[in-house]
Order: C-alpha cells, then sequence, then structure tokens
C-alpha cells in the first residue's frame, strides 16, 4: 500500500515528505499542495509545499555530491542504478497504486508503466558503461598542413547539476528517463514531479534511497510552481534542464540562458491514410493511438487525414471499435478514464462545443460525467474548426478527409507541432516519400505514433521541443566534451 511498509518513512500525518540530502523531511512552510482523484474529485494525498531557501539548501547539497560522484567509478555507479531498477520493480504495485489514484491511469497500465521504468534503469546503466567508457584519440596530421606533433584526447564529462520536470501522465517513466542518464553521466539529479503524479514520484524517488546512493546526489522537492517554478528552472546552480509538458517549457526555454535544454512539449500527430491502406490495420491504430490512456498522451494520435476514397470505410471501422471500449473507473482497467483535471475536461468540451457549432458530424454523442468524457469521433472536421489545430489531450479525436497526400501533407506540416506522426500504405516508396516530407521528429510507417522502446531516439521539432531523448541521447546530452592535447616537441609516427 502507498505510504506503508518500506514507503512509511516518506509520509507524516497524512503529508507526504520531500527528499533532500538523504532524508525524508518536512517543510518549514507548513503548507502542503493537495493531490486531487481524478475520478473522486476529492482531495487523495498531500504534499510538502517547499519554500525557495529550501530549494537553495538542496542545490547546495547537490553541488557538494556531484564533485564527490563524479569520482565514482563508473561500474560503482551502473550497479547502484541496476540496484535502484530491482527495487522498484519489486514494489510495482504500492507505486502503480499511486498512480490509478492520483492521474487514473488503469491499475494494469500503471503496472506496466513501473515496470517498463525499471528496464529503463537497467539498460541505462548498460548503455552508460559502453559510452563513457569510450574515448577518442586524435592526431594531428589528419588536418592539412599539420605534422603528428599532438595528439588530442576526449572523453566525456557531466555537466553538473540536471534538473527533471515530467508531467502528469508518466510521472515515473519520465522521470526515470531522465534520472539514470543524468546519474549514470556522473550528474546530481534535482526532480520537481508534477502535482498529478507527485505521490507515485515520491515513492520512486525511495526506491533509488534504497538501494544506497550518495547523500545530496538525488533530492525531490515538491510545491506550487507559483512559488518554486521559475525560482528552480532560472537557478543558477542548475546546468541542465530536461522538461517534458507543454507551453510552460517554451516559457522555460526563452528564460534559461546558456545551459542544455531537453524540451519535450506535446503534439499533434498526425496519422495519413492512403487508398491502398490495410483498413483493418488502420482502424485498430488510430483507436489504440488515439484512445489508450483516454487520449493523454503526447504520441498519441491527434487527428486523422484519410483520404476521401476510403474515409466512409476507416470511420465505420473505428467507429464499431469505439463502440467496444470499456468507459469508467481506472480501478477496473477500463479503457477510457477520467481526464486528469477538471480544468483538462472544460477544454476538451471547448473544443467539442466549437466544432458541434462549425458543423463537424459527431459519430457518437458527446457525454461527460466531471473528469469522464466517453470517446468520440469527429468526422467532416475542417481547418477553421480548434479540434483542427489543438491538443485536446482527452478521447476526442477529429477525421479530415483529404483529397490528396499533398493535402495530408500540407495539413501536417501547417501545424506548429512537430513530434510524431503516421503514415498507412501497402507502397513503401509511397511510405518514404511522405515520411521525408513530414516536419515531424518520428514518423511511423503502419502503426501508430509511439515513444518506445525507450532507447529509440525520441525528438520534435518547432514548438514539440529542443534536443533529443531516447537513453543514449539522453546521456549524451547531459554531458560534455573533455579534451586534452598532449604537444610533442617533434613529430611522431606509428611504423607498423
Amino acid at each position: 500500500m502507498a505510504g506503508n511498509g518500506v514507503f512509511a518513512d516518506i509520509i507524516e500525518s497524512e503529508v507526504f515528505k520531500y527528499y533532500a540530502d538523504g532524508e525524508w523531511k518536512t517543510s518549514s512552510s507548513g503548507k502542503s499542495v493537495s493531490i486531487i482523484n481524478p475520478t473522486s474529485r476529492k482531495t487523495q494525498y498531500k504534499v510538502q509545499a517547499c519554500t525557495q531557501e529550501e530549494v537553495n539548501k538542496v542545490m547546495e547539497a547537490s553541488k557538494v555530491a556531484q564533485k564527490s560522484w563524479a569520482k565514482t567509478p563508473l561500474w560503482k555507479r551502473a550497479e547502484l542504478l541496476h540496484k535502484a531498477a530491482a527495487i522498484l520493480k519489486e514494489h510495482k504495485h504500492p507505486i502503480a497504486e499511486c498512480l490509478v489514484k492520483e492521474i487514473a491511469k488503469p491499475a494494469k497500465d500503471a503496472v506496466t508503466e513501473v515496470v517498463r521504468s525499471g528496464d529503463l534503469v537497467s539498460y541505462c546503466a548498460e548503455e552508460g558503461v559502453r559510452i563513457l567508457g569510450e574515448g577518442k584519440f586524435l592526431v594531428s596530421d589528419s588536418f592539412p598542413g599539420n605534422d603528428r606533433t599532438k595528439y588530442c584526447l576526449t572523453s566525456k564529462i557531466p555537466l553538473g547539476i540536471v534538473l527533471a520536470i515530467p508531467p502528469f501522465n508518466y510521472p515515473v517513466n519520465l522521470a526515470v528517463s531522465k534520472i539514470a542518464p543524468a546519474l549514470i553521466a556522473g550528474n546530481s539529479l534535482v526532480l520537481k514531479p508534477p502535482t498529478q503524479g507527485a505521490v507515485s514520484a515520491l515513492h520512486m524517488i525511495h526506491c533509488f534511497h534504497l538501494a544506497g546512493f550518495p547523500k545530496g546526489l538525488i533530492s525531490c522537492i515538491t510545491g506550487k510552481g507559483s512559488e518554486i517554478g521559475d525560482f528552480l528552472t532560472l537557478h543558477p546552480a542548475v546546468n541542465c534542464i530536461s522538461f517534458t509538458g507543454g507551453d510552460t517549457g517554451i516559457a522555460i526555454s526563452k528564460k534559461a540562458g546558456m545551459i542544455p535544454l531537453q524540451m519535450e512539449l506535446g503534439g499533434k500527430d498526425a496519422c495519413i491514410v492512403l487508398e491502398d491502406a490495410d483498413l483493418d490495420l488502420v482502424a485498430a491504430n488510430i483507436v489504440k493511438g488515439g484512445f489508450s490512456y483516454s487520449g493523454q498522451r503526447c504520441t498519441a494520435v491527434k487527428v486523422v487525414l484519410v483520404m476521401e476514397s476510403v474515409a466512409d470505410t476507416v470511420v465505420e471501422k473505428v467507429n464499431a471499435k469505439v463502440a467496444k471500449l470499456t468507459v469508467g473507473p481506472p480501478e477496473e482497467n477500463c479503457d477510457i478514464t477520467p481526464v486528469v483535471t477538471e480544468s483538462s475536461a472544460n477544454f476538451i468540451e471547448g473544443l467539442v462545443k466549437d466544432a458541434k457549432e462549425k458543423g463537424a458530424t459527431f459519430c457518437q454523442e458527446y457525454k461527460r460525467e466531471g473528469n469522464l468524457i466517453w470517446p468520440l469521433l469527429l468526422d467532416n472536421v475542417r481547418p477553421d474548426m480548434r479540434i483542427a489545430w489543438e491538443e485536446p489531450f482527452g478521447p476526442v479525436l477529429p477525421v479530415i478527409r483529404i483529397n490528396s497526400v499533398e493535402e495530408g501533407i500540407h495539413h501536417c506540416n501547417a501545424s506548429n507541432f512537430g513530434l510524431q506522426g503516421c503514415v498507412f500504405t501497402k507502397d513503401i516508396n509511397k511510405a518514404m516519400l511522405i515520411s521525408d516530407a513530414m516536419e515531424s521528429g518520428t514518423v511511423q510507417i503502419n502503426s501508430a505514433p509511439a515513444r518506445g522502446p525507450d532507447h529509440f531516439p525520441f525528438q520534435g521539432i518547432k514548438d514539440s521541443g529542443i534536443g533529443s531523448q531516447g537513453i543514449t541521447n539522453s546521456i549524451t546530452m547531459m554531458t560534455k566534451i573533455k579534451s586534452t592535447v598532449i604537444n610533442l616537441p617533434t613529430p611522431t609516427y606509428t611504423m607498423g
């Protein structure tokens, strides 16, 4: 159970503590932040409202711990990460329980997220040993006009303090996707979890604590964004920010200054369907891609661009599958569960009302109870409707009928987002041409968009982000190159 057993240390008087300097602490503010259960719409948990002074103390401890950690042998860093991964997977059920109650993630998917997170940490440990254990050796006479009088040795060294800010929808998995690369690379890590998902993240951090990482190396600060959000992201001690979320990331990017940024800020992932596509495969992937976790995924299918000649068939097949989706509480493993907050539900409803006023065809009756919105396919959506461009982050999917491939590509590229997209066709030549033409960080051929496997590169362009994720890319991004040049008095050559 959450907050019990090995997790008993992380809660006091019904308020979960924050983690700093290797200890679970209560904030001097005396205040807490409530976490609302999306299903009951009542307070489920409370977390500490940390102060700016507590943030300062965390940063000072992180600086000290990082210097020592950077000297820790690479194999030892990997060993501790493997240990944390095993503990995380061992305690998957209490962490999954938090995910169900905080973000209404279906129970089976919640368990899967925790297990996947443990696998990510282990893979990262192995990959880090390979990547960071290698350097480069360059000789000067490979550049014109030079003799072999200089040897250059390059290696990857840590950046310092990495600030990690994951989103509500994967508060464990997208946290460890930042934590593990930062730690294996020799950095210290400060985690600011989302409010919805904070308790899941605190339980996950306790698994790292139990693994025996040095004091001060890992911190987890909870609190109100209005009080510590900008203070954290603008803190002079921070050497790197890895953020996953929405528009807030753009604001952070504009203020952050000269530090490396890793930003994934959402998408309007387009699904282009050609006449020769396997329409049963199309329908299965549209429903999976558009409605899993109630559409609350950055890589969810957000707009279907289907050729007019097959549109009726595609819509019919999708509707048949939508009718089979179960709707209800996450504890019952329903396909469609409540969206995370009432404000999210209100935003989605605003998009639906706009589409209705402008003449979209409703394939199902729009139905909402509290935060629970029934799955809805909107046909005959036009570019003048908000739903054609805005990201609903809910179980509402627009269909735009197109008369040419060029029309579909144009709509995809006219979006300010460019995270992922997909194209369905049996012609690999067409698929490659369309993929090259789509302004998206990743294009899936004959499958719905997806972030994983977690070692694949994952990146967005335009307003969808900066930099690339994926285990290898994240490790590389959280390091910098250090060169040592040996100057020789006379040219030297290996004679063989």
